[in-house]
């Protein structure tokens, strides 16, 4: 009963945890579309405005604008997708995990002692069958 409860224990610790990760996730997701909506329309404006100051104000020739406004672009383009990849599992998740691992645990050694205990219960049964 114990294996059993255990098991059901770290059923329910994992199906927290993917719950948790599964929420987390949608939320990330979330954000960064609504904040790539917001980012693409600020970048055209932005671009729009440092081209015509190039080439009005210090009078670039086409090439080098596009290299200069290429180049910022993928910087911050590294940047975002650094601090994109730096969220880390939360406290629950965590949590759940090790609950998980440590149910598991208990069942397989719950049912490593029950493998050891099944030859001695089939010995006492053939001698107690031997007495009768």
């Amino acid at each position: 009963m114990r294996t059993l409860r255990l098991a059901r224990v770290a059923v329910e610790a994992e199906g927290l945890r993917l719950r948790s990760m599964a929420r987390r996730i949608a939320t990330r997701v979330l954000i960064g579309l609504l904040a790539m909506v917001f980012l693409a329309g600020a970048f055209v404006f932005a671009h729009v405005a440092l081209w015509y100051w190039l080439r009005l104000d210090y009078e670039w020739r086409q090439i080098s604008t596009a290299a200069v406004l290429g180049g910022g672009d993928l910087v911050l383009a590294a940047l975002l997708t650094l601090l994109a990849t730096r969220t880390s599992p939360s406290r629950t998740e965590v949590e759940a995990l090790e609950i998980r691992r440590r149910a598991w645990h208990g069942v397989a050694s719950s049912m490593a002692l029950s493998a050891l205990l099944m030859p001695l219960l089939r010995l006492g049964v053939s001698v107690l069958r031997r007495r009768a």
